[in-house]
């Protein structure tokens, strides 16, 4: 059966999930990279080191999020959101959006020898930007068998 995700399975659906596609668009290119995320209050949290992401997403903020649930191919979920990339600047503001990263990845880190999630955000001493996307349009389908 296929059919369209309640308001509440979108929400669960990016709760959940670890990890998100960005869809941007600059200079006449598409482009879509994943990302590890945290999603709060209409607004998915990330960071990365400066690379062709953050200038396109700098040139053209509109951009897409998916993430999507896979138990089998008959049996998913997909959601995908539009929004607005933003910089977060604010030390105060990049302090709580890397506290919430960090509380949700450093469980994933089973490894003796895996690095804390914060110990390498920088590269070249060069600290990683943190980001929102404010989203302002959701949907939602799924598969499941019956």
């Amino acid at each position: 059966m296929l059919g369209l995700l309640t308001p509440h399975q979108i929400e669960d659906v990016l709760q959940k999930e670890l990890i998100g596609r960005i869809g941007c668009h600059a200079d006449l290119i598409t482009y879509v990279v994943p990302v590890t995320y945290v999603y709060d209050e209409d607004c998915i949290y990330a960071h990365s080191a400066e690379g062709t992401k953050l200038e396109m997403m700098r040139k053209n903020p509109s951009v897409c999020f998916e993430v999507d649930h896979m138990h089998s191919m008959v049996d998913w979920q997909s959601v995908i959101a539009w929004g607005e990339y933003e910089e977060i600047i604010n030390e105060t503001e990049r302090s709580t959006a890397m506290y919430k990263l960090i509380n949700k990845f450093k469980p994933l880190l089973t490894s003796k020898t895996a690095l804390p999630v914060h110990a390498n955000l920088a590269q070249n001493n060069t600290p990683a930007v943190i980001f929102k996307i404010k989203l302002n349009k959701k949907t939602g389908r799924f598969e499941s068998p019956e």
